[in-house]
């Protein structure tokens, strides 16, 4: 039987759709404030939910053992606890079913022989990402089980920037094996577009700031901050030094944040209009189109959810633009590499 054959590509374009998930249902748990609603870990059995009055009681006297609850939620009813547990919960599942999805048929395809040692090697790499992001979730959770009702902002952005650096990796790997070719490159627009890639990661850490922090409920205007100003001198007064005014303080993180998103449009418009003299294929001119389609869908986006404070549809909507630019910068680049 053929080696990396068509089976490979769906498997791992399938795990690609499944972190697309993840990322959504992770967003909605996020905003809707649902990620400490389970406070321990059971690998097992905590994939089947509570069952009866008496589970779901258990489950809401060891949530009332925490900061969410005593510091925030104490008018909580069982029924209301019940809402943002099903976030929670169905956001574990998915990622107990993302590794099944990839470990079961990897053994299948390993067993059978239908992957060279370079996928192996790939695949088994990929597996790590995904356990790594599986850990960081439980050690952005704990993070808010101590003395403070959230999570770090520094371990929710690890968290999600892993769950998109997992996304691309699995996405690169399926589109080596569907263009198995070389082709001939501009190497320094391939630069061009790898430091382009790395802003865009930086933009999403420092989206993940602006969740985490809770920064996205201040400075609701567009294009200036509050008062009018370009630059609020809450940017700069809110933590005792600048670095920990712009990764601490949620004037700070947001004035970052805002700033790298029109870096992030300057850096896409020159890839675009660069790659335009570089184009030898067709799928070259559609990762170009798409990348410059999306970054302005997504700058929009991110005006308005800033506008109109962060709804919930608009949150996600806006985090999931996100991911869809950075699948776009992903098959960019690897269009227009060797």
């Amino acid at each position: 039987m053929k080696k990396d054959n068509k089976k490979v590509i769906y498997w791992l374009l399938t795990g690609c759709v499944l972190i697309f998930i993840m990322v959504i249902v992770g967003g909605i748990t996020r905003l809707t404030h649902s990620g400490l609603s389970i406070s321990n870990y059971k690998l097992i059995s905590g994939t089947i939910p509570p069952m009866n009055d008496v589970e779901w009681q258990e489950a809401f006297d060891l949530y009332k053992q925490y900061p969410e609850y005593q510091k925030l939620n104490t008018h909580f009813t069982i029924e209301e606890f019940k809402d943002i547990y099903f976030w929670e919960w169905i956001h574990r599942v998915i990622g107990r079913f993302i590794g099944l999805v990839f470990f079961l048929p990897f053994l299948y395809f390993l067993i059978t022989k239908q992957l060279t040692k370079p996928t192996i090697k790939k695949s088994i790499g990929l597996m790590c990402l995904g356990a790594l992001q599986g850990f960081l979730g439980w050690y952005m959770v704990k993070s808010g089980l101590v003395d403070r009702p959230d999570v770090s902002h520094y371990r929710l952005a690890m968290h999600l920037t892993t769950a998109f650096i997992t996304f691309s990796a699995t996405f690169w790997v399926a589109l080596d094996l569907m263009f198995p070719f070389n082709k001939i490159v501009n190497t320094g627009f391939n630069r061009l577009v790898k430091l382009g890639m790395l802003v865009l990661l930086i933009q999403i850490i420092y989206g993940a700031f602006v969740a985490g922090l809770d920064a996205g409920w201040v400075h609701n205007h567009w294009p200036m901050m509050s008062e009018g100003k370009f630059i609020h001198e809450s940017v700069y007064i809110e933590r005792d030094s600048l670095f920990a005014n712009l990764t601490e303080g949620k004037s700070g993180v947001q004035f970052v944040h805002r700033t790298l998103a029109y870096i992030v449009v300057v850096f896409i418009l020159l890839i675009y209009f660069k790659g335009k003299k570089h184009i030898e294929t067709n799928y070259q001119r559609k990762a170009l189109n798409l990348l410059l389609y999306l970054v302005f869908f997504q700058f929009i986006l991110g005006v308005f959810t800033l506008i109109l404070q962060v709804p919930v549809w608009l949150g996600v909507a806006h985090q999931v633009g996100a991911f869809l630019l950075l699948s776009a910068m992903t098959f960019t680049l690897h269009r227009f590499s060797k």
